[in-house]
């Protein structure tokens, strides 16, 4: 679904306003993602708001509430602040990421303000968390759910099957056309990833065949000739994310398993592969990442269960 940045943006002073238009069509020109581009202008917006609020009890606020070339570090401390208390570490950090990218913009593009209010503002630290990944039982009792020949169940376990044997993002299957399946020979899926990023990864044999049931199904659909790859079970319409999101939660539910999301087969992904000892540049190429802190991140759930492993098998303090 298209960014719709006036309702984003409704009730924001025109300097505010008037800016944040003219960095999302900078984002937009330079071919930024739409979960990226509303992400940056979610953040910018909360900021505004914020100082808006704080207007009338903190007169300093003042001018930074209808000006963002007016903004401080303070001012940015602040609001940074509250998103780890009403919010959470996590988003705050992403707010800061998201705000680095708005000043660096007024900055260095539009030559508005000298400096950065972001220069010394450090990040929230994050508490390390160990993510939990989905297990093949889980996984096994979830695909249960979709026994049948009714054309949701085809599709619903194409999406599951291909989640888990990829590990690809919720964005990039729910984003698949028709043309980016290839079957005939190569068994093989192409990826839009972020950043404009293509790339294509193979299928395993379970997953190939239920993408051709799938597809055996949707050439019986009223929206056959549509470029998307997954349909909405009623009308000529696709199946957007947030409808495969839905649809995680609901066979998720119906087999007895807690917190389905698309996000922990992509942790599987990465916890397996570490698992067997797989190479870390052959994971970063088959998940489209390019920095290095994402194999650490996802990959610290292998670590720990290989540390349980190799302390259960050196056995010390059980000889005595």
């Amino acid at each position: 679904m298209p960014i719709d940045a006036g309702k984003m943006l409704a009730g924001l002073p025109p300097s505010w306003r008037g800016f944040l238009e003219d960095w999302h069509r900078s984002l937009r020109s330079g071919n930024y993602p739409e979960t990226t581009r509303y992400n940056y202008l979610l953040a910018a917006a909360q900021l505004a708001r914020y100082l808006q609020d704080r207007a009338e009890s903190a007169p300093d606020t003042s001018e930074a509430a209808h000006d963002p070339t007016a903004v401080a570090r303070a001012h940015v401390e602040e609001f940074q602040a509250w998103m780890v208390e009403t919010r959470s570490p996590a988003t705050a950090l992403n707010k800061h990421k998201a705000l680095q990218q708005f000043f660096k913009w007024l900055a260095l593009d539009e030559e508005e303000i000298d400096r950065s209010p972001m220069e010394r503002v450090r990040q929230p630290k994050t508490p390390q968390k160990l993510i939990p990944i989905i297990r093949d039982d889980d996984t096994r009792r979830i695909l249960e759910t979709c026994r049948g020949r009714a054309f949701v169940d085809r599709r619903d376990e194409a999406i599951i099957r291909l989640l888990y044997n990829t590990g690809a993002r919720l964005s990039e299957v729910a984003n698949l056309h028709v043309d980016d399946v290839s079957l005939a020979d190569t068994d093989t899926v192409r990826y839009h990833g972020k950043g404009a990023k293509d790339r294509r990864v193979r299928l395993g044999p379970k997953t190939a065949r239920a993408m051709s049931r799938y597809l055996r199904a949707r050439s019986q659909h009223k929206g056959t000739l549509l470029a998307e790859l997954w349909l909405a079970d009623r009308g000529v319409r696709a199946l957007a994310a947030n409808g495969i999101k839905l649809m995680l939660k609901r066979r998720g539910r119906r087999a007895g398993v807690a917190n389905v999301h698309a996000h922990r087969w992509r942790h599987n992904f990465a916890h397996e592969w570490k698992r067997a000892g797989g190479d870390t540049g052959d994971l970063m190429l088959l998940l489209g990442w390019t920095s290095d802190d994402m194999p650490r991140h996802y990959g610290a759930s292998a670590a720990a269960e290989r540390a349980q492993e190799s302390q259960s098998r050196v056995g010390i303090g059980e000889r005595v």
